[in-house]
């Protein structure tokens, strides 16, 4: 598919208005009837299921408790804006940042999880974009990662409208990478699940940028706003006050390379419930590389299994909380075969009254020998207000392995302080130049070249060293 399309009558296809989380109303959604089959059940699941809490395991820590879901509704009638229009609107930003990442290979943009805007310079037998359920193996596709999802992962299953696929060819090299914008708008107390399936076929070499923005905050909020004032189409507010739960999952098959970077810059009262899920095959590499900047409580579960032999995966996040934020993070490197290796990396900063979790497994399953594993996690404290939590964790079950773990909390050193203040340097100034630092070699392990940049912005942003 050359060129940008626009699905014909987009802007006048409406999701029902939903008041509830209901299989009544996960079933009336658009799609095919399997899709609406899937719905249902995931829906009537979620129904008949607890919530989660704070005494489980996998929610320690966290502020699920605070989590009232009867706040919210899935987002209602949606008529996306049209991304692709000329003149001054809030697309112009979501085209400015686009453009900022260089070139790309294909873009995908979803508002409220309605796919809005297509395009690709690529041919189909390279690469294939659009609606899961419009792919030829979209029913036995979707759900092959993240198998048996639960907690908030049924949610997703049952309200996501229009779930994603990239799928790149066997033997495919794609130079540029896909982009993938998920735009979260409307009012107050929408919830919306964006979903994307990205597969890597046999031998192929790809990347991906998968951004889930608020249409007035973080990213799109530093970029310039419209020359002219504009009327906000009804439906687009202040992109405060939603749950948004996004599920990705990524298949890389044998052999295969492919580079993932995810960024989550989302409004000041978002809660965000995120998970991704990855396989990897034979002699395969996922690099994947996570940023988080937005959100009051902004969730990010990392699910790594490497089921071929020799497979590896490189895992990387970077994330800044200032104010209230809680941004919790929680991994896990899951070794099935033999010679695997898995590297992560995960390296924060918290202010002001910010919380943040991590916490990772690592495991090596009986008959993964020779699995390679490492598990790093490094925070700054910035405020006395401030707090990190960290538990690295391992779960061996084969002799023959290297696992190592470690991590790391405290405040900005005082030597690094004191060696710039004795230069002259003013006090603000210098923390801002520490934290810097710290942030300077993660952001360059960025795997896509044009996306470096951007998050490097992102994250001086975040701790004022443009202002230095």
């Amino acid at each position: 598919m050359a060129g940008e399309a626009r699905y014909p009558g987009l802007a006048a296809r409406e999701v029902p208005v939903l008041s509830t989380f209901t299989p009544e109303s996960a079933a009336a959604l658009p799609g095919l009837p399997w899709l609406q089959r899937r719905r249902a059940a995931a829906a009537a699941t979620f129904a008949s299921s607890p919530l989660p809490s704070e005494k489980d395991e996998v929610w320690r820590y966290s502020r699920i408790d605070q989590l009232d879901l009867d706040r919210y509704r899935p987002a209602g009638s949606v008529s996306p804006a049209s991304v692709g229009d000329p003149g001054p609107s809030p697309s112009d930003r979501i085209h400015s940042l686009v453009a900022s990442l260089g070139p790309r290979s294909g873009l995908v943009v979803t508002i409220n999880g309605v796919l809005a805007t297509l395009s690709s310079s690529v041919g189909d037998d390279v690469l294939t974009l659009g609606r899961v359920g419009e792919h030829p193996e979209g029913e036995r596709l979707l759900g092959s990662v993240v198998s048996d999802p639960g907690d908030f992962l049924l949610l997703n299953e049952a309200f996501a409208v229009d779930p994603l696929i990239v799928d790149i060819a066997p033997d495919a090299v794609i130079e540029d990478p896909v982009v993938v914008v998920h735009v979260i708008s409307g009012h107050d107390g929408e919830a919306v699940f964006p979903r994307t399936l990205v597969r890597a076929g046999a031998s192929s070499r790809a990347g991906v940028v998968e951004i889930v923005v608020d249409v007035d905050a973080g990213l799109l909020a530093a970029l310039p706003a419209p020359s002219t004032p504009t009327s906000v189409p009804d439906g687009t507010g202040s992109g405060a006050g939603h749950l948004v739960v996004p599920l990705t999952e990524i298949a890389v098959a044998d052999h295969a390379t492919l580079s993932f970077v995810s960024v989550q810059s989302l409004g000041t009262d978002t809660w965000q419930l995120a998970h991704q899920g990855s396989t990897i095959g034979a002699h395969a590499t996922l690099q994947s590389f996570a940023v988080a900047l937005g959100g009051s409580y902004a969730r990010l579960r990392t699910d790594s299994a490497l089921r071929g032999e020799s497979g590896t995966s490189l895992l990387r996040a970077a994330f800044i909380g200032r104010d209230d934020q809680m941004l919790d993070f929680r991994t896990l490197q899951d070794h099935l075969a033999p010679r695997t290796t898995s590297d992560l990396l995960f390296m924060g900063a918290v202010a002001d009254h910010a919380h943040s979790v991590y916490s990772g497994l690592i495991r090596v399953r009986r008959g993964a020998v020779r699995s390679d594993a490492m598990q790093t996690n490094h925070n700054l404290v910035l405020d006395e207000g401030a707090h990190a939590d960290s538990v690295p964790n391992l779960d061996i079950e084969e002799n023959d392995v290297k696992c190592s773990h470690g991590s790391t909390v405290g405040p900005v050193d005082e030597d690094q302080r004191y060696y710039l203040e004795s230069r002259g340097v003013e006090p603000e100034v210098a923390e801002r130049l520490i934290v810097a630092g710290f942030f300077e070699n993660i952001a360059d392990q960025v795997p896509i070249e044009g996306t470096r940049s951007m998050v490097g912005r992102a994250l001086a942003d975040r701790t004022g060293v443009t202002g230095a």
